[in-house]
């Protein structure tokens, strides 16, 4: 049995949450994928995995060992990249993570440009607006939009944006422009429940910032949702700037509370900590650090 490969595939299982989408992903039979996890069991003398019809789930022991195995696996496929000459030239895939909008608006367009420079690359980026883990999906760069906690990951800070709140004109006209924090509460607002910012609106800066709780109308899961409500006059809504600029520009939206703002929210390129930095990860840092700072 090669255990490197029946880990592999166990893994693959674990990150698509069944046996079918693993074998999809990693181009073979279910079957192969099934055979390859009960020999593993065998040869541990343990069960992995908890089967049901639709999904499975790791046992207590499956959980230790894919922990304990993780590191062996990623070890493996960085030796592996490095005999292929990642390590020496610009080539291979990355993989590249951020917020959908900022995505769409920066990123796509340094990727587009980065894979003419480097016709040896390939890049996946997965645009989404939630806390994507490096190590556990696989990722190679991420776009972090917030204030980052310590930890092993590099980050290189490219630049800030602010946090505003905005609603259409003829929202305005109707219900009046708030003058303060405390009038949120003679307002309709929309909010959005996938980023931590829509479960407190602050105001402020520093030690002065002080949290507002205005009631929600609408909870969207999405900004570009909370957005096009906002526009349609449901309500005000809370956004980072660039997700607002066009339509601000526009004219479909203003900007409110102003005065009021709180500290910028910083933006930066992540990526894990490593003795040996990929040329296509490096490339990719010094290709896109200029140009977000320039844009930002």
């Amino acid at each position: 049995m090669d255990r490197f490969d029946a880990m592999s595939i166990l893994h693959a299982v674990v990150e698509t949450g069944n046996l079918s989408a693993a074998g999809r992903r990693l181009g073979v039979p279910l079957s192969t994928v099934s055979r390859k996890i009960s020999d593993l069991e065998a040869h541990l003398g343990a069960r992995l995995l908890i089967r049901s019809t639709r999904s499975v789930s790791l046992t207590e022991v499956g959980k230790a060992y894919v922990v304990a195995t993780r590191r062996i696996v990623e070890d493996l496929a960085e030796a592996e990249r490095a005999a292929a000459g990642e390590y020496a030239d610009v080539k291979g895939e990355l993989v590249i993570t951020a917020p959908i909008v900022f995505g769409r608006l920066h990123i796509l367009p340094i990727v587009t440009d980065f894979l003419q420079a480097y016709p040896e690359t390939d890049v996946k980026l997965v645009l989404a607006d939630r806390l994507v883990h490096l190590a556990d999906e696989h990722v190679d760069m991420a776009l972090r939009i917030a204030t980052l906690p310590d930890s092993s990951d590099v980050a290189v800070k490219v630049g800030t944006i602010r946090r505003v709140v905005c609603a259409s004109p003829s929202y305005m006209e109707r219900r009046g422009r708030p003058q303060n924090p405390a009038e949120l509460a003679d307002h309709d607002v929309v909010t959005f429940s996938a980023l931590p910012l829509s479960e407190a609106w602050t105001f402020g800066k520093g030690a002065a910032a002080r949290p507002a709780s205005p009631h929600s109308r609408l909870t969207v899961n999405t900004a570009e949702a909370a957005i096009d409500a906002a526009i349609a006059g449901v309500g005000m809504t809370r956004v980072l700037s660039y997700q607002i600029a066009e339509a601000v520009q526009a004219g479909r939206l203003v900007t409110v509370l102003d005065d009021h703002a709180p500290d910028p929210v910083p933006v930066s390129l992540v990526y894990r900590g490593q003795e040996m930095l990929p040329r296509k990860l490096r490339a990719f840092i010094d290709f896109a650090t200029p140009r977000l700072k320039a844009a930002l």
